[in-house]
């Protein structure tokens, strides 16, 4: 029983899962140096090292090796990731002052949302992924990723955009927050289908 719990776990999605949670800190590193390079290389590595996501749960459906732990990783790596970088860019005074309620408002969401869904599991009420959960996570990264750039990058203003994809990605996050709630309360799939 042993070894099958663990052949179970150390498969290569979960792995893939695992170097998501790992990397994301040594990424966050390089802003200590905040200059254009630095920034740049952040960036795109968190924007690299956020699109795994998509690698680990394509690698678990072809493979047949979608475990529970995966379940559990998955999400919880991609917040881990999102919350330390939004931190960071706080810190770093990369978000101004007007724009700090909407970063408090998706981490509320986010802790939320967590709490939520751990207390559906243990009550057997399965609140899955929707569409708009993706869009949600996908507009958080591409504003964490041009906060994250900060500088001009390919001539496009990266913090501008940041900011710009901030105010939507705020938007859809405290949406399908509302719809995850309205799910669970319903015992059943929200006006969207089913949410996260």
């Amino acid at each position: 029983m042993r070894s099958l719990r663990r052949e179970r776990f150390w498969n290569l999605p979960n792995a893939v899962t695992l170097s998501r949670i790992a990397a994301g800190p040594f990424l966050l590193l390089l802003l200590a140096f905040q200059g254009e390079t630095a920034s740049a290389i952040a960036g795109v590595g968190f924007l690299a090292v956020s699109l795994t996501d998509l690698l680990d749960g394509y690698l678990a459906r072809r493979g047949g090796e979608v475990t529970r732990i995966g379940k559990l990783l998955d999400p919880l790596a991609d917040k881990l990731l999102v919350t330390i970088a939004f931190i960071v860019v706080v810190a770093l005074a990369r978000v101004p002052l007007w724009a700090v309620p909407l970063v408090v408002a998706i981490l509320v969401r986010e802790v939320g949302v967590t709490s939520l869904r751990a207390m559906a599991s243990a009550e057997g009420v399965l609140l899955q992924a929707s569409m708009l959960g993706k869009w949600k996570t996908g507009f958080q990264i591409a504003a964490l990723t041009g906060l994250l750039i900060h500088h001009s990058f390919l001539g496009l203003p990266m913090h501008a955009l940041g900011l710009a994809l901030l105010v939507i990605a705020t938007g859809l996050t405290v949406w399908s927050g509302w719809d995850y709630f309205a799910a669970y309360l319903g015992r059943g799939e929200g006006p969207d289908g089913p949410v996260s």
